[in-house]
């Protein structure tokens, strides 16, 4: 469903937000400060060099449909990272779902999440800055809300690739989609190290399934049911046969994705890429020997808008704990303190 095309009275539309409202997308450049990314690296450092996986779940993170079943939707860790910060391990750091003992643990992560946002202050800093409050109340959320951030990594030689999805698909509202992506390079992103690929215009198409909490297991009691299923809402009628998987010939030089009509947003560190939850994106696998650090932050319309956080998504905070706010007037925290001074 597209946005609609109206800000409040006395406000204009700016040229980025018609253009967001076209392609379903945005490229911006320089949004972060050299200062900013390396600020946010060294302090995953810091969370890295305190994790001790011995101590906890080795969890895989995969995008392939089947494979997410088998091991996001058959884990509590996962499950319990909403509002906690949890390591996940990349698929080729692992050998029979453990860390594998030549590879350095900095260097095993597929991301960490999915509440740097809520637990860590260097995090929560640039979740709740003026200019990503003052963004998004320009692309026209009024009550944005913070469910999720995840800091991703796309490690050297063996970052995998993130197959074909739209994010309403895993951050579901009712009773109309909200969510919106803000996707941060924290290193250069190419075509070399897996930058992301867009189709424009495809915001435009309808949700096709949900990423749920299995029904069988939470409220039948099965046991043995996986704890997440996808729930296909297309009745039938797939948009697109890649969907939760790549298209063909994706591999370089991608004749696949071009043909397909999706587009490489290449990006230098602090640029930043705003995607609605309904566009189609991906991205290839990591072959160079350069990293591919993000940060990612997912918000969604709160309930003064009418609308409702599905109680089947399989992110749920602890019961009488909400999503952090993001002010819908513009007045981020820094001028907020500000004007509290005066």
């Amino acid at each position: 469903m597209p946005l609609e095309t109206t800000l409040e009275a006395g406000n204009s539309i700016t040229n980025r937000r018609r253009e967001f409202e076209r392609d379903g997308f945005l490229l911006l450049k320089g949004f972060a400060s050299p200062e900013e990314c390396a600020g946010l690296q060294r302090r995953m450092q810091e969370l890295i060099a305190a994790w001790n996986p011995a101590t906890e779940q080795q969890t895989v993170f995969v995008t392939d449909q089947k494979q997410q079943i088998k091991e996001q939707g058959s884990s509590d860790y996962f499950l319990d990272s909403a509002d906690r910060i949890h390591f996940f391990l990349e698929k080729g750091a692992t050998e029979d779902s453990k860390l594998k003992s030549d590879v350095a643990k900095n260097r095993s992560l597929n991301k960490v999440g999915h509440g740097l946002h809520v637990a860590d202050r260097a995090f929560k800093e640039y979740s709740h800055s003026d200019k990503v409050t003052n963004l998004v109340q320009e692309l026209g959320w009024k009550d944005p809300v913070l469910p999720q951030s995840m800091y991703i990594f796309k490690q050297p030689s063996i970052g995998g690739e993130v197959t074909s999805h739209q994010d309403s698909t895993f951050l579901h509202t009712t009773p109309r989609p909200t969510c919106l992506g803000l996707w941060l390079a924290l290193d250069p992103a190419t075509l070399e190290n897996g930058c992301i690929w867009a189709r424009p215009g495809s915001h435009t198409e309808p949700i096709r399934r949900v990423f749920v909490r299995n029904p069988a297991r939470f409220e039948k009691g099965d046991m043995s049911a996986p704890q997440m299923i996808f729930d296909d809402l297309s009745k039938g009628e797939q948009a697109w046969e890649w969907e939760g998987k790549m298209p063909d010939q994706f591999a370089p030089p991608s004749k696949g994705l071009f043909e397909k009509g999706f587009k490489p947003l290449e990006c230098e560190a602090g640029d930043l890429v705003v995607i609605h939850g309904q566009v189609d994106h991906l991205s290839l696998a990591n072959t160079s020997d350069k990293p591919r650090d993000t940060f990612q932050l997912h918000l969604v319309e709160g309930p003064s808008q009418g609308i409702t956080w599905s109680p089947r998504n399989w992110l749920q905070y602890p019961a009488g704990k909400t999503f952090p706010s993001l002010s819908g007037d513009g007045q981020g925290p820094e001028k907020k303190r500000k004007a509290e001074e005066l």
